[in-house]
């Protein structure tokens, strides 16, 4: 079910409210962000064009999940704290280039929880789990060892950790195809700022974000295949 859904079928509140929450939310991400984990320098960042961005992330990721999952409680309770902690990410690898140990972890384990309460909304057997897991593993190490030519810092150890959680929760499929739609919204965004001289060719910019607004659109707009 999407938003446009809803909206033809008269329920066109519930999205709109979770966007509103979605942009405060967003707001808030931004700013813990810029406090935490602490800068080396101890400073915090004043807002920036960072911040619209997140609280815009943060509105469309809300109104998605409430328009999706909103008619079945159970699955919207499932998804909207792995959702709002996407946000969280988002911000904190926008402002710090960082994927932060104390949130992918719990990732991991809260989606080994959510199947084994049978309370996923994306893997319902053992086969499509075991497919999923296979996936969590397989895709972080493939990603691992092509990184290694261009030397540290290719890819981000939190990238392969939250890949993880989004195989293991969301599916094989979901995870290559939230994978590939992040890579190419990064070689897009990427392109363009080189090309208007914003960034040079040896500039670094963090995959996270990019790897984060993929999994969003996977989890919240892909079909259920």
């Amino acid at each position: 079910m999407t938003i446009v859904t809803l909206w033809l079928a008269g329920d066109w509140i519930t999205p709109i409210l979770a966007g509103l929450v979605g942009l405060g939310f967003g707001f808030a991400a931004d700013r813990l962000a810029a406090r935490w984990p602490e800068h080396e320098d101890g400073a915090v960042r004043a807002r920036d064009w960072r911040t619209p961005v997140v609280a815009i992330i943060g509105a469309l990721a809300f109104a998605a999940t409430a328009a999706r999952f909103a008619p079945t409680p159970v699955h919207l309770a499932v998804v909207f704290p792995y959702i709002a902690c996407l946000v969280v990410l988002f911000a904190i690898d926008l402002d710090q280039r960082l994927l932060p140990n104390v949130l992918t972890y719990p990732l991991v384990v809260y989606a080994l929880a959510v199947f084994g309460l049978g309370a996923s909304p994306f893997i319902a057997t053992i086969e499509d789990f075991a497919w999923a897991a296979a996936a969590a593993v397989a895709v972080p190490v493939a990603l691992y060892v092509l990184a290694i030519p261009f030397g540290s810092g290719a890819i981000g150890e939190g990238d392969l950790k939250l890949l993880v959680s989004v195989g293991l929760l969301a599916g094989a499929a979901k995870l290559f195809y939230g994978l590939v739609v992040g890579a190419v919204a990064a070689g897009l965004i990427v392109g363009l700022l080189v090309f208007g001289r914003r960034l040079s060719m040896k500039s670094f910019v963090p995959y996270g974000p990019f790897l984060i607004a993929g999994t969003l659109w996977a989890i919240l707009a892909l079909p259920q295949p």
